[in-house]
């Protein structure tokens, strides 16, 4: 399971699509979301949403960030004049929340709800290994606090559904009994929208109780990206975007698009485009297990690329994915030189000897700046076809004269990653 964060105004406009679907229409969200980016001509939105001329407004940045409240990232009650005004003070702008620092360019827009304090509530929904938890606290908002210690949780064994009367008994009792069954109804339909759509996380902090309906005011979410061929229509034409305060680099997000081209997993974040060891590594288990591997040996420092392929991807993408590392690795000399690892467990389904084939174009193309800086190779792999792989990337290292030491299984899979960096320093 991949978790990958979304929009708050991508999950907004999920909510309001189809929470109706999981609560036989009693519970209805309008599709009141705008958003704002680079591109957005916002002399056109009123247009286009004429409710914006007509209600106050909220405006915040949409991009993954905490706190916003807290940390001034937040206008209420406004008209679209002062929204419009503070999207372009804000928009391209660098700033700072906690240690991070990232550029602001997306926004929404939606509709201010008026209330108390005493009408917001927190509700979270979070997947586990053996189950799924629901949290709810009666008090939500800006200084719900520590929620992990305040909250009553509720667990939901995998493939089971709660119902109204259990989550009013486990979740419900400091809540006046005249609201208790609305939002106990509202939160057993966004148990089954979680559950449906493939959500991993779903944090709603707060929800806002107003005489017979439910508003969310502040989401934060996260889907899991290998159920897209599941839910991907449900979900609509959204994008996962980058962690605030990581822009991607024209690699990585020539290897995401590569990524959304095939049913494979191709995965790359470059750490440190000057470090020594660099990695190819089948699996996202895998990829993990080789990183921790690397750093416990001291070279974490010199640890320059975190990433995976994995599904089997055909001959052409494993060497467009292996072309983009070995293009990245070659451009900057080390004296030391460096290490390239293709490493990974045993294969269920991959064939290995077909995805060496990409990797064996890729390193042809290169031999002469792989031998320029001073690049050793170590191999170990197992699985389907796998003897026939290793011979060609045996052969493969006579021909080009770099050095190439190939492993099957036989050797323990992290083996690879001692022998090569043993007196590297």
């Amino acid at each position: 399971m991949a978790q990958k964060a979304i929009r708050e105004a991508d999950g907004k406009r999920m909510i309001a699509h189809l929470l109706k679907e999981y609560t036989n229409g009693k519970y209805t969200i309008d599709e009141k979301f705008v958003t704002v980016g680079p591109q957005t001509d916002l002399k056109k939105l009123p247009t286009t949403y004429k409710w914006l001329m007509k209600e106050k407004l909220v405006v915040k940045p949409d991009q993954l960030i905490k706190r916003r409240g807290k940390s001034k990232l937040l206008l209420l009650n406004v008209g679209w004049k002062e929204t419009e005004r503070w999207i372009k003070q804000h928009m391209n702008k660098p700033v700072t929340v906690g240690t991070v620092t990232g550029i602001l360019n997306h926004f929404i827009v939606e509709p201010f709800v008026p209330h108390n304090e005493s009408d917001e509530y927190y509700l979270a929904i979070l997947s586990q290994r053996d189950s799924d938890q629901i949290l709810f606290h009666h008090q939500g908002g800006i200084n719900v606090g520590d929620i992990d210690t305040k909250a009553v949780r509720m667990d939901i064994p995998i493939g089971t559904y709660p119902n109204t009367s259990d989550i009013e008994k486990k979740l419900l009792s400091n809540i006046p009994k005249e609201r208790r069954g609305l939002i106990a109804g509202f939160i057993e339909g966004m148990f089954k929208f979680y559950a449906d759509l493939n959500y991993t996380y779903l944090e709603i902090n707060p929800f806002v109780v107003r005489k017979d309906r439910i508003f969310p005011l502040d989401l934060a979410a996260k889907l899991d990206d290998t159920a897209e061929f599941i839910s991907g229509k449900k979900w609509g034409g959204i994008t996962f975007p980058s962690p605030f305060g990581r822009m991607l680099s024209k690699e990585e997000a020539y290897i995401e698009d590569l990524d959304s081209k095939t049913g494979a997993s191709l995965k790359l974040t470059v750490i440190n485009s000057e470090g020594r060891v660099w990695t190819m590594v089948a699996g996202g288990g895998a990829s993990v297990i080789y990183a921790d591997t690397i750093t416990d040996l001291g070279f974490m420092n010199e640890m320059a690329n975190y990433g995976e392929y994995s599904g089997d991807p055909n001959e052409e993408f494993t060497y467009l994915y292996a072309r983009t590392i070995l293009d990245l690795m070659t451009r900057k000399k080390n004296p030391r030189g460096k290490f390239l690892l293709i490493g990974g467990g045993i294969a269920n389904f991959t064939d290995v000897a077909n995805t060496f084939k990409g990797i064996v174009r890729a390193l042809k193309e290169y031999k002469e700046k792989l031998r320029e800086n001073k690049v050793k190779i170590y191999v170990r792999r197992g699985g389907p076809n796998y003897k026939e792989g290793l011979r060609i990337m045996r052969e493969l290292g006579e021909q080009l004269g770099v050095p190439i030491e190939v492993y099957g299984p036989e050797t323990h899979m992290t083996k690879i990653v001692t022998m090569a960096l043993k007196g590297g320093k």
